[in-house]
């Protein structure tokens, strides 16, 4: 996992070398993993579609089609919850909610990344690339799991305060009454549900 993790970082690194284009995967008989800007042969598949930096996609919209859970990001959205102890169905329902998978996606407040990290809680939880997808998951799950210890394992508070701050839930002694907080914690229980029933 650890050899897999920095191949992908390489890649990543290289991006802006070989310019804006689909990077391609190839894993070797020997379980060696190759990566590319090209589609060598057959045996690479497609593993990351690029969306040139110029086009307002590149920020807004992500890849075609949404967020799909069961994507290349699934190994390790499974490998670190194992880790932390956490659903898998959980993490990705809050990147549903958060950003639709969108490794650049920034809010309007700041939040960065696929789990939509404040600068802050970035540093908290030692993220160094807020839009490097893996460090950005693996953050945004160490992050989940306090706000769940801090709330006493309450799934429906640990996700309010995920979007509204665990201080605004503490206040209100639950989900804060603001409608966006209101909106996103029901959106991410019916994600939740849905994807706990094919887990």
């Amino acid at each position: 996992m650890f050899y897999l993790r920095c191949l992908f970082i390489i890649s990543v690194l290289f991006l802006p070398v070989i310019g804006n284009a689909d990077i391609y995967r190839y894993e070797d008989p020997e379980g060696v993993v190759h990566f590319s800007n090209m589609k060598h042969n057959k045996e690479y598949r497609l593993y990351m579609r690029e969306i040139p930096s110029a086009s307002p996609l590149y920020k807004t919209q992500g890849r075609k089609g949404g967020y799909d859970r069961n994507s290349w990001l699934s190994e390790y959205v499974k490998h670190y919850c194992k880790v932390h102890g956490m659903s898998p169905a959980l993490v990705h329902a809050i990147i549903k909610a958060e950003s639709d998978g969108r490794r650049t996606a920034v809010s309007s407040k700041g939040a960065q990344g696929m789990m939509q990290l404040m600068p802050f809680t970035s540093v908290q939880m030692d993220v160094k690339d807020p839009f490097d997808p893996l460090e950005n998951v693996e953050g945004g799950i160490k992050y989940l799991k306090g706000l769940l210890v801090a709330f006493d394992g309450n799934i429906t508070k640990a996700v309010a305060a995920y979007n509204a701050g665990p201080n605004a839930v503490r206040k209100h002694g639950g989900v804060p009454p603001y409608k966006e907080t209101r909106e996103y914690v029901k959106r991410v229980l019916t994600l939740y549900r849905q994807y706990s029933s094919t887990e």
